[in-house]
C-alpha cells in the first residue's frame, strides 16, 4: 500500500495541526487493530498537551473488559529508565557514585572490583542475561528474591571483559535492583513508589506481583492462528528492577513530561541519563544511555526504549527537540509496537507512514503445496523450511516453531501472528526454486536447498 502523507499545516512547527493528526491518528490505530496483532493503550502527547489517549481491544477477553487509558500494563523492560533513574537520585543522595566498582556495596560479588555500576547502566559489564540461560523458561515460574535471582547469575563467567563491549543484559539491572535496596535500606518497590511514582501522582504505576489485587490490570494474551490465548506464565518476582513494574499511558506520560523538570531528576542526572554512552551497533548513530536508547529517527533525536515480557510489548518514544512523546503499551506479544510508535510520530510531525495491509485467504488446490515442500536459505545459519500438513502449508524459521501461511494466490502467502509475506517462485512443472520474504520493508530472497 502507498504511503499516507500527513497534512502539514502548522505554521513552521513541521507538526500537523490537531485535527489532521488526531483523524490521522484513530485512522492508523484502527488499521493496526484490523490486522489482529495489536490492542492496548495509545498516548501522543506535543508540547505538554495530549494529543492523543485511547484503548484499544480486550483487557481481559475473559470478563469482556476493554482496555482504556486507565488499564494497567506490564512494563517489561521499560522498567529499566525507572531503575537508572533511581541509582541516579542515590549518587545525587552522595549514597553511591556511579564510576565506583560494585564491590565498594556488595563486597561479595564475583569480579565486583573489575565492574562498575556505569557498565551495569549501559550493558558494558559483561554479566550473562539470565533470561537467555536455557532453564529461563522453568524458572521464571518461581517465586525469587532479588538475592536469589543474583545468586543464579553470579558465578558464571563473565563474558567479556568490562567495558570492552555492548551487550543487552537483564543481570545487570537485577544487580543494580540489588545494589539500591542495599544502599537505600529499602525494598526496590517501596524506594520507587516514594521516591519517584508518588512525587509525581503516578498513582497507577507500581511493581507488579502476582498476588495483589490490581484494579485496572490488562491480561497478556499470544496471538495463535485460531485466536487469542493466555501468554505463558511468568512470576512477576523474576524480572526485578530489569522489567518488574507497571504502569498507564497517563502516568507514563507524567513521568516523561517531569523528565523535561527537576521534580525527581536534577540536571546532572538527566545529562547522564541521556548521555550516548555505547554504541548499540556497528551502524553507529544508535547509542545506550542510562535505561534509554539515543537515536535519531525521522531525522530528529529519538530517545527510547522498548519492553517484551510474556503476553506484553511496549514502547516509550521521546522527541525531545520537538517536545513530541508517544506511547504505546500492549497485551499482545505480536504487536510490533515499534513500527506502531514510528507512525504515530510521523502523524505528528506530518511524515509520510503506511498503514498495515489486512490479507484475505482465497482457496486454491492444496495439491499444488507439495511443489513448494523442501528447505530455502535464508542466511548462511538461517533456513525455511515449508511443510504441509492437513492441506495446509507452514514455515519454520531455524530456530522458531512452525506458523501456517496462507494464501492471497497460489504463489502468494501471508502470516496471521506476524506481519510477513512469502511469495514463491516457480517452474514450468510447478516446483518452487526460491522463496521471498517480505517483513519489515525488506524482501529477503531465500533459494531452494538442494535436497
Amino acid at each position: 500500500m502507498a504511503p499516507h502523507l500527513g497534512q502539514n499545516t502548522g505554521q513552521d512547527t513541521g507538526q500537523t495541526d490537531i485535527s489532521t493528526s488526531q483523524s490521522a491518528i484513530a485512522t492508523y490505530l484502527d488499521a493496526h487493530i484490523a490486522t489482529e496483532r495489536f490492542m492496548g493503550a495509545v498516548l501522543v502527547g506535543r508540547r505538554g498537551e495530549i494529543l492523543f489517549s485511547q484503548g484499544y481491544g480486550m483487557a481481559n477477553w475473559k470478563h469482556s473488559v476493554p482496555n482504556t487509558t486507565h488499564t494497567k500494563f506490564r512494563l517489561a523492560s521499560l522498567t529499566k529508565q525507572f531503575t537508572a533513574a533511581a541509582i541516579l537520585q542515590l549518587q545525587a543522595q552522595d549514597l553511591l557514585d556511579v564510576q565506583a566498582a560494585i564491590a565498594t556495596y556488595l563486597p561479595d560479588y564475583p569480579n565486583g572490583d573489575r565492574i562498575t555500576i556505569h557498565q551495569l547502566l549501559n550493558h558494558t559489564a559483561g554479566i550473562p542475561n539470565y533470561t537467555a540461560f536455557p532453564d529461563y523458561a522453568t524458572q521464571k515460574r518461581l517465586s525469587m528474591s532479588v538475592a536469589e535471582v543474583v545468586a543464579w547469575f553470579k558465578d558464571k563467567p563473565l563474558e567479556f571483559e568490562p567495558g570492552d563491549q555492548y551487550r543487552y543484559s537483564n543481570s545487570g539491572y537485577t544487580l543494580l535492583t540489588h545494589i539500591l535496596e542495599t544502599v537505600s535500606g529499602q525494598p526496590y518497590a517501596e524506594y520507587l513508589r516514594s521516591h519517584l511514582f508518588e512525587p509525581l501522582g503516578m498513582t497507577s504505576s507500581g511493581y507488579d506481583t502476582d498476588w495483589d489485587i490490581l484494579p485496572h490490570r490488562a491480561s497478556g494474551y499470544d496471538l495463535t492462528d485460531t485466536g487469542y490465548g493466555n501468554a505463558e506464565f511468568i512470576d512477576m518476582s523474576v524480572p526485578t528492577g530489569a522489567g518488574g513494574l507497571y504502569s498507564t499511558v497517563e502516568d507514563l506520560y507524567k513521568w516523561d513530561q517531569a523528565l523535561d523538570t527537576e521534580a525527581v531528576l536534577g540536571d546532572r542526572a538527566k545529562a547522564q541519563m541521556f548521555a550516548p554512552t555505547v554504541p548499540v551497533s556497528e551502524a553507529g548513530k544508535v547509542y545506550y544511555g542510562y535505561g534509554w536508547i539515543v537515536a535519531e529517527q525521522l531525522g530528529r533525536k529519538h530517545i527510547t526504549h522498548g519492553g517484551a515480557i510474556d503476553g506484553f510489548r511496549t514502547i516509550i518514544s521521546r522527541y525531545p527537540d520537538e517536545q513530541v512523546t508517544v506511547i504505546v503499551l500492549s497485551n499482545v506479544s505480536s504487536a510490533a509496537v515499534a513500527e506502531i510508535g514510528a507512525g504515530l510520530a510521523a502523524i505528528a510531525f506530518g511524515e509520510p507512514y503506511q498503514l498495515p495491509r489486512v490479507y484475505q485467504e482465497v482457496a486454491i488446490d492444496p495439491a499444488i503445496y507439495a511443489g513448494y515442500v523442501g528447505e530455502y536459505q535464508l542466511a548462511p545459519e538461517k533456513i525455511l523450511a515449508i511443510t504441509a500438513e492437513s492441506d495446509q502449508l507452514l514455515v519454520q524459521l531455524t530456530g522458531q516453531g512452525k506458523l501456517k501461511i496462507y494464501p492471497t494466490s497460489p504463489t502468494h502467502f501471508f502470516l496471521r501472528i506476524v506481519d510477513a509475506q512469502l511469495t514463491f517462485e516457480i517452474d514450468e512443472q510447478g516446483q518452487a526454486q526460491k522463496v521471498t520474504l517480505h517483513q519489515s520493508g525488506q524482501d529477503l530472497p531465500a533459494p531452494r536447498m538442494p535436497q
